[in-house]
This record gives structure tokens, sequence and C-alpha cells, in this order.
């Protein structure tokens, strides 16, 4: 009974694994290795990678905009990364991630409540994350508005993807 029952859990993981496979830009083989990696960022083995989890990397903590980063890997919006959305925000990044995909992501990190647009607002707050107190708001401000009518398309005062 205990045998055929973990027989059914790996055939349900190794099902889910191939789900993840065919939804990313991963074989396998990476695909394994991130769950390993995954696996031991999560420290508290709760099959979910928290925000301090996260921050616990030394390139993720140094970022200046790790906080968007982990919103965007954060799918759900429920505050924690399973092993479903940690592929998804990597894919991207894969060699085989196309530049669509990658600017895209770009896109999510300045689109704050993930409406499509990117508004003066957000520009605002990702770009204060990035230069912190090195200008003054009014100055930032300035590249911000300048930023938005040169990448505003269609003039509805925020940038689309």
């Amino acid at each position: 009974m205990y045998d055929a029952r973990r027989r059914r859990a790996s055939v349900g993981t190794s099902q889910l694994l191939d789900n993840i496979v065919s939804a990313s830009n991963f074989d396998r083989d990476e695909v394994d290795r991130l769950r390993k990696r995954f696996m031991k960022l999560d420290k508290d083995s709760s099959g979910t990678i928290d925000r301090d989890e996260f921050l616990s990397l030394p390139q993720v903590s140094s970022n200046p905009l790790a906080t968007r980063m982990i919103a965007i890997f954060d799918e759900d919006g429920g505050g924690d990364v399973d092993f479903q959305e940690f592929v998804s925000g990597l894919s991207a990044f894969s060699s085989k991630g196309n530049k669509e995909e990658k600017l895209r992501f770009a896109f999510k990190v300045y689109d704050i409540d993930r409406d499509g647009y990117i508004s003066n607002g957000e520009l605002f707050i990702v770009l204060k994350m990035m230069v912190g107190n090195n200008l003054k708001d009014v100055q930032l401000q300035q590249i911000v508005d300048k930023t938005i009518m040169e990448a505003d398309k269609d003039r509805d005062g925020k940038i689309s993807f």
C-alpha cells in the first residue's frame, strides 16, 4: 500500500515536471537542476520560497529591484513563490528565451499594479528604487515625464507593452 502511494506521488511529480518543462524554455535536466536549487532555497521545506528565503541569495539581496523581482515571480500574489512560479519567472532568462519574453519581464518590473501599462507613478517608484537619493525627486520626475512622453505612442499618458 505504501509503495503504491509512493509510486503515484512520483508519477504525479513526474507529470508535474513534464508540464513545467512544456510550459517553459527549459529541458527536463534543467528543470531537475532548478528543482534542486529551489529545494535548497526553501529553507523551511514549505514547498514555497518566501521573501526572506529569496533575499538570502546575495545576488538578489544586493539588487535594488529585488522586491519587484519577487513580486513578478509570485504570479498568484500569494506572498511566496512555488516551484512552477520559480521556473516560469526564470524561463525568460533561459538561453532559449526570446527577446520578447525578456522585454516582457522587464516591462513587468515597472508595471507594479499588473494592469498592462506603466504609469507615470509606477515609473517614478521603480526608478526611485534604482537611484535612491542620488537624484532629487524633482529631477527624477522630469526624467519620468520625458520618458513617458517619448514612449507613449498612443498618447494615453502611460506606456503600453
